[in-house]
């Protein structure tokens, strides 16, 4: 959710509120110090790849602390290292592409082994079958990822930021602001090309145009992608598709404006372009989508020489996050129903997209785990892979035959790991005409003649949802239920999972219609189990920071509070931030010309109110929430006389990435929690 940011001066930050930045943590309870020993085993798996052929699987996965790539047969017999000839742990592979040919695997590296200098990822090819170390493709002096494949093998494309000083992420610790803003060392995202055989990086798209996403024509003469004038944290909002000739000097076509466009689109977003197998149109997915790579819609459809955008899949209930095709008239959408994941063939034709039966669905999370799913699919649609974890199992790659039954864990690299906290269950209501659901955790060794207090868990976006995952140290709920505390995580208006219109029904009302839908799936669980109601708890981070300064405006309900990266004005938060496109499609104006309906979801309009102790964390180069806002949020309760602390992270941005942070900040939330909704009794 939320891009945005501006640095408060250093001296300001270490100076005058010197006391609400990060310091030394009490001795702590020795059941949370074990707990978050324990999360911190969890070893995640990234970029599951399945040859085309179907053959050979790849994946990367945490090892030794450095992310490493595995080979295997594609039911997980003979896993092994790729042979990289440095020892684990001392160098980085990611990113990985199979070639079309099945046999050479395309990855980036900083390993010493292929002459990767310290601190830069190069281009390297390897046969994995053969013993050779794998050969530098091209030097890099960059940020790069997203690799792919030309059909016919002769060039592999990526995205690539020339002279990058941080990861083109939103999410990733801002640069310090200095010179003239948003002109001063721009950094552009464009789509690049390295002939197969290795050579010199040429870059495809046009300087001016940030590239978000991009994907090749079955013919391998085009590209299509979505673009937008840099900076692009700014402008993903914004963005247009289009497509060009796959050489440096092209010029785009522009394809689709969503600010202009005459259909169920327009004003909305646009992600994960996808030529047809004859070339002929690009279909994609559209909707109402808080944060680039969280993708959630419908699907649309645009002539791939221009033309009218074809909504093909209006009033669906459900939120398409991924497809492919998987013939002329065939695509395989993954997709989240009420909380789940789902997996389900559709017959598309001029006009329609159409969804047959689910092939299978799973109380779990497919992919790295975020809402955005990701599979993995043989040239010929037979077989699947992806990495699966849920409330249940540690993350595992999963891989088989395509059917009606899910593929099972070819794997067992978390297999040693079992769940600390209690059960999981699905807990569905009616509330204000719509139907809500959310997921509850019991506390760990549950007793039901017993009372418990329970932690509500809003998630981040709002356009995003809960499914079910392993938890990792970072900032999360599922810690909490090991501590003898249910855990509510629920998917209010706002969510993906009921279609777009759900997803669109808190548009110029953040905080008030999801807060009720909240509070009533809270009374649900009151009516049906040992709920203290003088012990709820509220969290979140982002969107979910948001809610928990706003919620305690509104309602004496939750007796304390932690807020990660939050915001507690949107007032002056449109005027803090750089990153400010984002916020017109949700709030249907810029706050000058709507001030009130900035005003009406800002909790510091209503601080009065508020009564709740609250834990306030944020990173101090937030560029989506950034710093200010937790700021002023503290000062306003210290103000009206209510406990608070608030902790600034040092160099960390919207996605904490440093280990002791990390711990810190769960290990915080969980004092902080135990301190004033203690679990006994």
């Amino acid at each position: 959710m939320i891009r945005s940011f501006l640095r408060l001066p250093l001296a300001l930050l270490a100076g005058a509120l010197a006391p609400a930045v990060l310091a030394g943590t009490a001795p702590v309870d020795p059941r949370i110090d074990h707990l978050l020993t324990e999360l911190g085993k969890v070893r995640d798996i990234h970029a599951v790849q399945l040859s085309p052929d179907g053959v050979q699987l790849a994946w990367v996965v945490d090892t030794a602390g450095k992310p490493a790539i595995m080979l295997a047969g594609a039911d997980g017999r003979g896993a092994h290292r790729l042979n990289t000839r440095d020892k684990p742990g001392r160098c980085s592979e990611t990113d990985i592409a199979w070639a079309p040919d099945s046999h050479h695997l395309a990855f980036l590296t900083d390993c010493p082994s292929v002459g990767a200098k310290p601190g830069q990822k190069d281009l390297v090819l390897a046969d994995p079958a053969g013993k050779a170390v794998p050969k530098r493709l091209a030097a890099l002096h960059g940020y790069a990822h997203d690799l792919a494949w030309s059909a016919d093998g002769r060039r592999l494309a990526f995205l690539y930021v020339e002279g990058a000083t941080r990861a083109a992420s939103a999410v990733a610790a801002a640069k310090p602001a200095a010179g003239e803003i948003g002109v001063d060392g721009l950094e552009v995202q464009r789509v690049a090309t390295v002939p197969a055989a290795g050579g010199t990086v040429q870059m495809l798209t046009p300087a001016p145009s940030y590239v978000y996403e991009f994907s090749w024509s079955p013919d391998s003469r085009q590209i299509a992608y979505v673009a937008a004038p840099a900076p692009g944290d700014n402008n993903w909002w914004i963005a247009k598709l289009y497509a060009q000739d796959a050489n440096a000097d092209a010029t785009p076509h522009e394809l689709v404006d969503t600010r202009t466009v005459d259909s169920p689109l327009h004003g909305l977003q646009m992600a994960l372009p996808r030529w047809s197998p004859d070339g002929t149109r690009i279909v994609f997915i559209g909707g109402l989508m808080s944060d680039q790579g969280a993708t959630g819609g419908d699907l649309y459809a645009v002539p791939s020489r221009g033309g009218a955008v074809t909504a093909l899949t209006p009033g669906i209930k459900v939120t398409p996050v991924w497809f492919a095709w998987t013939g002329a008239n065939r695509l395989l959408v993954a997709q989240i129903r009420n909380g789940r994941s789902e997996v389900a063939p559709y017959a598309i034709d001029a006009a329609h997209a159409t969804a047959q039966a689910p092939l299978f669905t799973a109380a779990a999370s497919l992919g790295d785990g975020s809402a955005a799913m990701g599979l993995s699919l043989s040239a010929d649609h037979s077989t699947v892979a992806f990495a699966q974890s849920s409330y249940a199992q540690a993350p595992e790659v999963h891989a088989g035959a395509l059917g009606t039954t899910a593929p099972p864990a070819v794997t067992a690299i978390n297999a040693a790991l079992k769940p600390s906290w209690g059960a999981a269950e699905s807990v569905e209501w009616d509330n204000e005409g719509r139907h809500v659901q959310g997921w509850l955790l019991y506390p760990a060794n549950y007793d039901k003649s017993r009372t418990y207090p329970m932690i509500v868990m809003v998630h981040g976006g709002p356009a995003s949802a809960v499914l079910p995952r392993w938890p990792s140290v970072g900032f999360g709920g599922v810690p909490f239920s090991p501590l003898g505390y249910f855990v509510f995580m629920p998917n209010p208006r706002g969510s993906y999972g009921q279609g777009e219109d759900y997803v669109q029904a808190n548009r110029k009302d953040f905080g008030h219609g999801d807060l009720r839908d909240i509070l009533a799936g809270v009374d649900t669980i009151e009516k049906n189990l040992p709920v203290d109601d003088q012990r709820l708890g509220l969290t979140g981070w982002s969107y979910g920071g948001f809610m928990s300064m706003f919620a305690p405006t509104q309602t004496q309900r939750f007796r304390a509070v932690v807020a990660g990266a939050g915001i507690a004005n949107w007032q002056s938060y449109y005027g803090q931030n750089l990153i400010d496109q984002w916020m017109t499609p949700f709030f249907g104006a810029s706050v000058y010309d709507d001030p009130a309906v900035y005003a009406k979801s800002s909790a510091i309009n209503f601080i009065k109110q508020v009564k709740t102790p609250m834990l306030i964390v944020v990173g101090d180069r937030d560029a989506e929430c950034p710093a200010p806002q937790s700021f002023e949020m503290w000062h306003a309760l210290r103000a009206q006389g209510v406990p608070t602390s608030l902790v600034v992270y040092p160099n960390e941005g919207h996605h904490f990435v440093d280990p002791a942070h990390q711990r810190d900040v769960l290990q915080r939330a969980l004092l902080w929690f135990g301190k004033y909704l203690p679990a006994g009794g």
